[in-house]
């Protein structure tokens, strides 16, 4: 496996590792740690055609669910009221 750090922050060289009959992305402790992930930790895998990002889902559920408390603080009454 090569680990490799490039000039920018964060940026970082790896190989695929087997794993069975696939292959894998093995992430190092520190990495894990800084990002607050662990095995239990549900992963979100998509491309932009060049790329692969992985994100945990974790960030995106805490954006929706802050976005969403902000919509039904706005439109509470309203919501309300539709509810009859």
């Amino acid at each position: 496996m090569l680990y490799k750090r490039k000039n920018r922050k964060g940026d970082m060289r790896k190989k695929l590792s087997t794993i069975g009959n696939s292959l894998g992305v093995v992430i190092e402790k520190p990495i894990l740690e800084l990002l607050d992930i662990d095995r239990e930790t549900e992963l979100e895998m998509t491309t932009d055609g060049q790329r692969l990002i992985i994100e945990p889902i974790r960030q995106r559920r805490k954006r929706l669910l802050a976005s969403a408390k902000k919509v039904m603080d706005a439109h509470d009454q309203t919501f309300r009221k539709l509810a009859k």
